[in-house]
C-alpha cells in the first residue's frame, strides 16, 4: 500500500466528495487553501508521481483506482481501512466516518474490536469544555495492517485467540512464580484460586 501523508490525505479527501475529480476552484473552497499555492502544488505533484492523482486536459484533477484502493474500496475490510487511515492521522467517530464514508454503527463496531484486540487506543479529550474521543493506532494495530500486504486481510476475529493466548500466558506465568515463591502454602493457596478465577471468569 502507498503510504500518506496527511496533505495526500485531504487532498484526497476532495477528490472524493468532489465525486473523483477537483479544480483549482474545488482547492480554494476547501481547508486546502490555508497551504498556500505552492505547498498544494507540491503535494499535488507528489501525489501524480505516485499515481494517485492523474492531470486532466482541462488543468483538473482526478482520483485514481490506486489511491481509491488505499480508503475508499469495498474490496478493502472496513477494519483495515480504520487502521490505514489512523496510520496517517488520528481522529474522532466523526472524523473517521467523514473520511471513510462509512456508518456511524459500522464503524464504531469495528473501533471496538480493534480497541479490544490492542490495535487501537481510545482516549478521551477536552476539547472547548466538551470531552471527545479521540482514536490513534497502536504499534500491535501497525504491525497488523502493514502485515496485510504480505497475507492478506483475513479475519480479525482471529486476532482475538492471539489476545486470549497472550493472556493465558502471563497468568500461567504468575501462577508459576507463585508455585515455586517460598512464601507460605496458605499464601500460596489463596493467589493461586484467585487467579484461577481470573482465568474461568475469562474464559480462558
Amino acid at each position: 500500500m502507498k503510504k500518506l501523508g496527511t496533505i495526500d490525505l485531504e487532498i484526497l479527501e476532495l477528490a472524493i466528495k468532489e465525486n473523483g475529480t477537483f479544480n483549482e476552484n474545488s482547492l480554494e473552497r476547501s481547508e486546502l487553501k490555508r497551504l498556500g499555492v505552492g505547498k498544494i502544488l507540491d503535494s499535488l505533484a507528489s501525489l501524480k508521481d505516485r499515481s494517485l492523482v492523474s492531470l486532466n486536459k482541462d488543468g483538473s484533477f482526478s482520483i485514481t483506482g490506486i489511491a481509491k484502493e488505499i480508503l475508499w474500496s469495498d474490496n478493502i475490510p472496513t477494519w483495515a481501512k480504520i487502521l490505514r487511515l489512523l496510520q496517517t492521522k488520528s481522529g474522532t467517530i466523526d472524523q473517521i466516518c467523514n473520511t471513510l464514508r462509512t456508518s456511524k454503527e459500522e464503524t464504531l463496531k469495528e473501533l471496538e474490536k480493534l480497541r479490544k484486540n490492542q490495535f487501537v487506543l481510545m482516549s478521551p479529550q477536552r476539547v472547548k469544555e466538551k470531552i471527545i474521543r479521540i482514536y490513534e493506532i497502536l504499534p500491535e494495530g501497525i504491525e497488523k495492517i502493514d502485515k496485510t500486504e504480505e497475507v492478506g486481510f483475513g479475519d480479525l476475529e482471529n486476532s482475538e485467540s492471539k489476545s486470549e493466548i497472550e493472556i493465558t500466558s502471563i497468568i500461567d506465568e504468575i501462577i508459576k512464580e507463585i508455585t515455586d515463591s517460598e512464601m507460605s502454602q496458605l499464601k500460596k493457596d489463596n493467589m493461586l484460586e484467585k487467579l484461577f478465577k481470573i482465568k474461568n471468569k475469562l474464559e480462558i
